[in-house]
């Protein structure tokens, strides 16, 4: 958990009263910043064991504007896993160009790629990754704890973010007395929480029926509808559909598709 949230010490008794103030001033300059969301140039990643050399990504360009929902699709073993972990900064490139929300992220070391993901990226995963001890709210809060976000603001940005999935009278459930679709809800709020500039969900359906998989897909829709910048990872043709953008990997390479008949958000409130 601390891998994606930060490298701070959790401290139920901190206290800082300055808050986030840097929440406003970061949303002012997404505003009149014009630098895309992803801007990935010849990406390349190489593992290496021993004398053997597996070239997972051969030379990938993807570049994703703000408020954007792209979805990644492909097989197994396609190199979609290693493209998400780059992109979500999880991984570094061997070579290449990576700027995240105008930011050179490529070079940056370990502790300010936690940072990184901290303040800019907001995951969902497949598995929830819900701590089962801590109420929703309290899990909603675990980002902005480790950002030394005062207690009070913290409770009422998480109570805010669930209350936007829906889940304000589900406050103080813990994961273990929810449904699959109503866990996924609280991901997608501790995500959001944070106010990031993308929303990264990996295989965010892969565990739930088919009445939650809706529900979730319909939150995604809303969110975009709403300005947000999304990249789904995906190996379900009707999930990825849903998407204004399919990206499509084989081999190590992405080739971009424009899904037809999608109204970007900009476009529908037009």
């Amino acid at each position: 958990m601390a891998d994606l949230f930060g490298s701070v010490v959790l401290d139920d008794d901190l206290h800082d009263d300055r808050g986030d103030d840097r929440r406003d001033d970061r949303r002012e300059d997404r505003d009149d910043d014009p630098a895309p969301v992803i801007d990935l140039v010849a990406g390349r990643k190489t593992y290496r064991t021993g004398s053997i050399e597996f070239e997972a990504l051969r030379g990938v360009d993807l570049r994703i504007g703000r408020g954007e929902y792209v979805a990644i699709v492909g097989p197994s073993g396609s190199g979609k896993s290693t493209l998400m972990n780059v992109l979500g900064c999880l991984d570094t490139l061997t070579q290449g160009e990576y700027r995240l929300a105008g930011e050179d992220v490529a070079q940056l070391d370990e502790v300010e790629l936690a940072q990184v993901r901290n303040r800019r990226i907001g995951f969902v995963f497949q598995q929830f990754h819900l701590l089962p001890a801590l109420s929703a709210l309290r899990n909603v809060e675990l980002p902005l704890q480790y950002r030394r976000v005062a207690a009070a603001e913290r409770r009422a940005r998480a109570t805010e973010a669930l209350e936007r999935v829906g889940l304000g009278d589900r406050l103080h459930h813990r994961p273990g007395e929810l449904s699959g679709g109503q866990q996924q809800r609280v991901a997608v709020a501790r995500a959001l929480v944070g106010d990031p500039d993308l929303l990264l969900a990996d295989e965010p359906t892969g565990n739930l029926d088919s009445t939650s998989t809706h529900e979730v897909l319909a939150l995604l829709d809303e969110l975009h509808a709403q300005g947000r910048t999304i990249v789904l990872i995906t190996h379900e043709p009707d999930v990825a559909r849903r998407a204004q953008r399919v990206v499509h990997v084989l081999d190590g390479l992405a080739q971009d598709e424009h899904s037809p008949a999608v109204t970007s958000p900009a476009e529908g409130r037009a």
